[in-house]
C-alpha cells in the first residue's frame, strides 16, 4: 500500500507545473526500485582536444552529473542543477541523431545558452548538461565538450 501511495504521489507531482525539472527528476529517482545495473546508461564524450571518453550514468540522472563523475567537468564550476543557477559551464554539443530523442530546450535553457554564447547565436546542437535527463533511449549517445572560454581557464 505504501508503494502504491508513493507511485500515486510521484505521478501527481509530475503534473504540477510549479515543480522544477530537477525536483521532478529527484522524485522519479526515489520512486524506482530497479537495480543499479538496470539503470546504467553508457555514453561517449569527446573533449575539446578530440579524445573520446566513456561516460557511465544512471537513468534519471542528469548528463551533468555523469560528466562530473567521469571527471570531464569540474564539479566546482556548476554547483547546482537548477536552471536559475546555471552559467552554461555545463554546455555540451549533442550529435544530430540524438537531438530528436531529447525533449526540446526550455525557454530558460535557450536564454542561458544565448547569454553565454560568444557570438550570441544559438547552436542547434548546444544543450545544458544540467537539463538533459538520462534514460535508456540515450544509450550510446555522443556528446562533445566545447573548448573552455578564455575567462574559464586559469
Amino acid at each position: 500500500m505504501a508503494v502504491a501511495n508513493l507511485q500515486k504521489l510521484t505521478w501527481q507531482a509530475h503534473r504540477l507545473p510549479s515543480l522544477s525539472f530537477f525536483s521532478k527528476s529527484l522524485l522519479s529517482r526515489t520512486s524506482s526500485s530497479k537495480k543499479v545495473s538496470d539503470r546504467i546508461v553508457r555514453l561517449s564524450a569527446i573533449d575539446f582536444q578530440g579524445k573520446k571518453h566513456e561516460v557511465v550514468g544512471l537513468a534519471g540522472q542528469t548528463l551533468l552529473k555523469a560528466l562530473i563523475n567521469t571527471g570531464l567537468i569540474d564539479p566546482d564550476s556548476h554547483r547546482l542543477e537548477e536552471i536559475d543557477a546555471c552559467s552554461a559551464h555545463c554546455e555540451v554539443n549533442i550529435a544530430q541523431e540524438w537531438l530528436e530523442k531529447l525533449p526540446p530546450r526550455s525557454y530558460d535553457e535557450e536564454y542561458v545558452l544565448v547569454r553565454n554564447s560568444r557570438a550570441r547565436l544559438l547552436n542547434k546542437h548546444s544543450r545544458l548538461g544540467c537539463q538533459v535527463l538520462l534514460d535508456h533511449d540515450l544509450q550510446g549517445m555522443v556528446v562533445a565538450l566545447p573548448e573552455p572560454k578564455p575567462w574559464d581557464t586559469s
